[in-house]
């Protein structure tokens, strides 16, 4: 008979139900809009007039932090940190599979290599403006959520959504296009500007927007995890997966 007896509840670990859901959900966002939308550009008209321009892959990059604010907001920093480690290894190993790819040799019959260069073969000033951009700015978003939590003692979840969301994707904006497109001849430096411009509008004025829903799916949450973490006494170095 073994002696080995089982460690007492209070030590073990936190059960949610759907932590590993959301974490999935906010992955699978940030893989989609960065992958598939990062290099097209769409515009807004008006009577057949160019109004602005801006990244087709911003309509949907929102949607990844949303999920950032339901992980702080309901699960806290330090396994929303968690989660931005997971998302960031999964970028990097995209890009790494995406310069695979397109630089394997085509076989003859293979004619599209062209097309799939410029979809798919992201340079690794994109790739790496990418991964620093989103360290820097998902880190932001949740630091800032987290703060805002304790400083309006858990009133107000617009004030940290929104904020935190002006705080972070000002950041990721600052850094990703400097960093990916400064330079490239098809990206002249005043279309950089307004395109940077446009979507950092995009993506908080698409926060501003979601706010019902995000008020909806964090009470959902909070209800059926029986979970409202406060980050009081939480150690905020990125740097760590402990939770």
């Amino acid at each position: 008979m073994s002696d080995m007896t089982e460690p007492p509840a209070a030590t073990l670990p936190r059960q949610y139900r759907y932590y590993d859901l959301v974490m999935a959900a906010f992955v699978c966002s940030l893989l989609c809009s960065d992958v598939i939308g990062v290099r097209k550009v769409t515009h807004v008209s008006l009577g057949g007039k160019e109004l602005f321009a801006f990244g087709a892959g911003n309509l949907f990059f929102p949607i990844a932090y949303l999920f950032g604010d339901v992980l702080t907001e309901v699960y806290g920093y330090a396994r929303s940190r968690r989660v931005v480690w997971a998302g960031f290894a999964a970028l990097a190993y995209a890009s790494l599979q995406s310069f695979v790819i397109v630089e394997l040799p085509s076989a003859s019959e293979f004619h599209d290599q062209s097309q799939l260069e410029w979809a798919f073969g992201s340079t690794w000033r994109i790739a790496l403006g990418s991964l620093i951009a989103y360290f820097c700015g998902e880190f932001v978003n949740s630091f800032t959520l987290a703060k805002l939590k304790i400083l309006t003692e858990g009133r107000m979840l617009w004030t940290r959504t929104i904020g935190s969301t002006i705080a972070g994707e000002a950041v990721d904006s600052i850094i990703f296009y400097p960093l990916a497109f400064y330079g490239e001849s098809w990206m002249p430096n005043s279309l950089l500007v307004k395109i940077m411009i446009a979507n950092y509008c995009i993506k908080v004025g698409w926060e501003v927007l979601a706010t019902p829903i995000t008020y909806r799916v964090v009470a959902f949450f909070k209800r059926a995890e029986h979970e409202d973490f406060y980050d009081r006494s939480t150690n905020f170095t990125p740097f760590s997966l402990k939770v």
